[in-house]
């Protein structure tokens, strides 16, 4: 293959999604972050970055928005879920960084809505890989929802679907190798510390939704470039690396653009590959283009007054 280069708002009582974000910097290891760190992540703020969508589908480019959250969160080790109340929790608290990656678009008659959620742990001596993983898709077929949970020895998954193609993985256990889904993360904490050269992976869950794939770890090889040449269809930016894995069974590659000075924002991305489910087989790229980002406590912008502010990400209403 030609390699291209690319790259809950539910309401209880009054806890809110991101109102744990003011929490301690340091735990019991005397860990500790830096202030520019501390001052960007623990601001009590999400970062939401929207992003013009090319997506493959069906063998053909279809155009639609992506847009991803970050935030620093308070998170269960026990339950693998969002304390309400850190200080009640002890031992069992751990601060992660989250990440929300949603995709919409549209092939023909019909419209997809697909998100990703990765709980990666901020202090990687506590667990080196991703606390939790899931995703869901959503089309007129009907839902898809996988979630992996980070056990004591194995990655345990679980598959809900629509499809019966998907049954075989609705109880599955998985070694515990790198997650592609938490690499978007790691670009965020310390890109320094990426896998790289030859390694195990998990592909990522939401391609793996796309191509109809069973959810296997596999043999990749991974590199990061620093100052890199941005291609074409990225806009023109000084100092940016990029970090790239190359699968070859089936053979994909993504390659995702960052910045190489903190807090490391992703610019762009592209993933290539051989789409099984066009008329005519061929490879074909998806990319995402950075529009915009903005700091803002977000769970707390739900009147209709505050609809407004997706102009400021140029989100159209019926697209996102």
């Amino acid at each position: 293959m030609n390699k291209l280069f690319l790259i809950l708002l539910i309401p209880f009582i009054s806890i809110n999604c991101g109102d744990n974000a003011q929490t301690s910097k340091q735990n019991a290891n005397n860990f500790s972050t830096s202030a520019e760190f501390n001052n960007y992540w623990y601001a009590g703020k999400a970062e939401l970055t929207s992003y013009k969508l090319y997506q493959a589908r069906y063998g053909e480019m279809r155009q639609g928005t992506a847009v991803t959250v970050f935030v620093a969160e308070d998170f269960s080790k026990k339950k693998h879920v969002k304390l309400d109340d850190p200080s009640k929790a002890g031992n069992d608290a751990i601060k992660v960084l989250k990440l929300n990656l949603v995709k919409k678009f549209v092939t023909g008659i019909y419209p997809y809505s697909m998100m990703m959620s990765v709980f990666k742990p901020i202090d990687t001596t506590q667990m080196k890989h991703a606390i939790k993983l899931d995703i869901s898709s959503q089309e007129w077929c009907g839902n898809y929802y996988a979630q992996l949970d980070n056990e004591k020895k194995n990655y345990q998954l679980h598959v809900f679907s629509y499809f019966e193609s998907d049954y075989g993985q609705r109880d599955k256990t998985l070694p515990k190798v790198w997650l592609e889904d938490e690499l978007w993360d790691q670009i965020r904490l310390d890109p320094a510390v990426l896998p790289t050269g030859q390694i195990k992976i998990i592909p990522g869950f939401l391609q793996q939704r796309l191509l109809n794939s069973s959810i296997d770890a596999q043999d990749a090889t991974a590199n990061l470039v620093k100052d890199c040449k941005m291609p074409d269809w990225l806009p023109a930016k000084s100092s940016t690396d990029s970090y790239e894995i190359d699968y070859k069974n089936p053979d994909r590659t993504l390659i995702i653009y960052f910045t190489d000075q903190f807090p490391y924002s992703i610019v762009g991305w592209q993933e290539s590959y051989l789409d099984p489910f066009g008329k005519q087989k061929k490879v074909l790229t998806t990319r995402a283009i950075r529009m915009k980002t903005m700091q803002i406590d977000y769970w707390r912008h739900h009147d209709n007054i505050d609809a407004s502010l997706r102009d400021s990400l140029n989100l159209e209403e019926h697209n996102q």
